[in-house]
């Protein structure tokens, strides 16, 4: 979940719910309670892991950098939750879908760093942070063959949304990145180890899963890795056609 620090809340928006649902999973929401004896005894009953988004910035400290003017929130709670979770899902072998916030703190996770701010650290940068509509697709991603997201997309290119103004950096280990913008920037990662299922993307893909082909199939493969299926990316698709 998200804090709302001005009302003490915790909340998330609806369509991570939504999305997983309609692909076949039962959401279950983690509050941000950074207690390792909470966090592992909700994850030892998850068959996987998703990490939203958030409006917060992870904590540059994590990653060995002094916070630039432009760093936004930092929310403690959030980072340390997170990892938290992260650390007992990888322990129980779970699959992992990261979004967003989700994907930088993962790739943090794995000792990787950030851009901080993408406006005023890369010059030549498309808009990451297109703002309304949301779920608008605002620029195109390249995808590197033989990746499970270019196996999704049946392409060598997807047009995503795109609502972020920090980027990874550095990669973290056992990651590699599978999708770039057209001014460079990591767009997408994976763990590329066999039996493991771990994927994050830059972009929104719960707000583009009721339209959006690539959107839909991402979380198929999710929900079919975390029900304990081997992933057949044409039975995934077909499955996504007919919805």
């Amino acid at each position: 979940m998200r804090i709302e620090l001005s009302t003490d809340r915790f909340y998330l928006s609806r369509h991570y719910s939504e999305a997983v649902e309609a692909a076949g999973g039962a959401p279950v929401h983690i509050s941000l309670i950074p207690k390792e004896d909470y966090v592992a005894s909700v994850v030892e009953h998850l068959d996987g892991l998703l990490l939203p988004g958030s409006n917060s910035d992870v904590d540059p400290m994590r990653y060995g950098q002094q916070p630039l003017r432009e760093l936004g929130s930092v929310h403690p709670i959030k980072d340390e939750t997170d990892l938290m979770a992260i650390a007992a899902a990888e322990k129980q072998g779970i699959p992992l879908l990261a979004i967003c916030f989700g994907m930088q703190v993962l790739n943090v996770s794995r000792g990787g760093s950030l851009i901080q701010d993408i406006g005023t650290q890369k010059s030549d940068a498309v808009k990451h942070d297109q703002g309304v509509p949301r779920d608008r697709a605002s620029h195109s991603v390249k995808l590197l063959e033989g990746s499970l997201l270019g196996s999704l997309a049946e392409a060598d290119e997807a047009l995503v949304n795109s609502h972020h103004h920090q980027a990874v950096e550095v990669v973290g280990r056992d990651l590699v990145a599978t999708a770039w913008a057209a001014d460079g920037l990591v767009e997408a990662v994976e763990d590329p180890r066999d039996n493991c299922f771990v994927v994050g993307v830059q972009w929104h893909p719960e707000l583009g899963w009721r339209d959006d082909s690539l959107s839909q199939r991402l979380f198929r493969s999710f929900i079919s890795k975390a029900g304990g299926g081997s992933l057949d990316v044409g039975q995934v698709l077909t499955s996504s056609s007919m919805r």
